[in-house]
């Protein structure tokens, strides 16, 4: 049987990108991504809950992050799960994380529209992808609608279950 092996994230980034440069030359980036999702409980209220992934990007993507993306940036990932383990003081331990093949910069970039620090939701997404195609980042954004999800409930509709897709 195929395996197949992808997930797409969507979420606000918790802490500012680590650009690095390995022995080779190539870049490496971590960061940490929350993504809420909203459901409803038992009790029939409506409550959030938020998982926090690892994600490491590579070579165009992590320069990308490293020079666009700040904490609270909300941010697409595409990519693939990846299971890492060590051994410490004798202790098998593993930990689940997500390589990012494909990272799209979804709200505007600081200083535009005049929607304070970090930016505002009217800017193009930024993409970077193994593909060696990305929109021009420094390209100048529209007054429509930013093309991502911004996690604003009424730009998706107002509606409980409506998906931002």
């Amino acid at each position: 049987m195929a395996s197949f092996n992808r997930v797409v994230l969507m979420g606000n980034v918790t802490r500012d990108p680590e650009l690095r440069y390995i022995p080779s030359g190539k870049a490496v980036t971590d960061l940490g991504l929350a993504v809420n999702e909203r459901r409803k409980l038992p009790s029939g209220e409506w409550g959030e809950e938020t998982t926090f992934v690892d994600i490491t990007l590579w070579d165009r993507n992590a320069e990308v992050a490293g020079e666009y993306v700040t904490k609270g940036s909300p941010v697409l990932i595409e990519g693939r799960l990846k299971l890492e383990t060590w051994e410490k003081d004798g202790k098998k331990n593993s930990k689940l994380k997500v390589i990012g093949d494909r990272l799209v910069l979804l709200g505007g970039r600081s200083g535009e529209g005049g929607r304070g620090e970090g930016g505002g939701r009217s800017g193009r997404p930024v993409r970077a992808g193994s593909g060696g195609r990305h929109a021009d980042a420094d390209a100048p954004s529209t007054d429509g609608p930013s093309g991502g999800y911004d996690g604003d409930s009424s730009s998706a509709g107002g509606g409980d279950d409506d998906i931002p897709f």
